[in-house]
């Protein structure tokens, strides 16, 4: 009985390591992947100052930026982080050097007084989220 179980023990850990073996080496091949469609990403505008608005209303506030890189920037998420902001992404990846925008829209209603909201970018680049935040203050109404 003591045999078997030796056996199989022995037999168990030869499988976990061949197995481990061959993960490390896709995992390798998959980061190499993920290396060679990273591209970077410059923020035109990254932080708002929306001013004075009365309770209620709602506000378009709207972020540029250029992909500075040699592949295709993808804008994975846009997410705030309040629901009282909407968030809207690029649907198609950005190309090389062109220009592309984040759009949020802030809702006031119920929300006087100074408000600082971050909204996190989600993107292929090497770091791969970007904070951009507004403030602005609501008066109330």
């Amino acid at each position: 009985m003591n045999k078997i179980s030796t056996i199989i023990i022995i037999a168990l850990l030869s499988a976990t390591a061949c197995t481990s073996g061959t993960g490390d080496s896709d995992q390798k091949a998959a980061t190499a992947d993920t290396a060679k469609v990273l591209t970077s990403i410059q923020w035109l505008d990254s932080a708002k100052q929306i001013g004075k608005i009365t309770e209620g209303e709602k506000v378009e506030i709207t972020y540029r930026f250029v992909n500075t890189g040699n592949q295709p920037l993808v804008i994975q998420s846009v997410v705030p982080t309040c629901g009282c902001t909407v968030a809207e992404k690029p649907d198609q990846p950005i190309a090389p050097g062109k220009e592309g925008l984040i759009k949020a829209v802030f809702d006031s209603h119920g929300r006087a007084g100074s408000q600082h909201k971050t909204l996190t970018v989600y993107s292929n680049t090497e770091t791969s989220f970007h904070p951009l935040t507004f403030d602005v203050e609501v008066l109330a109404k």
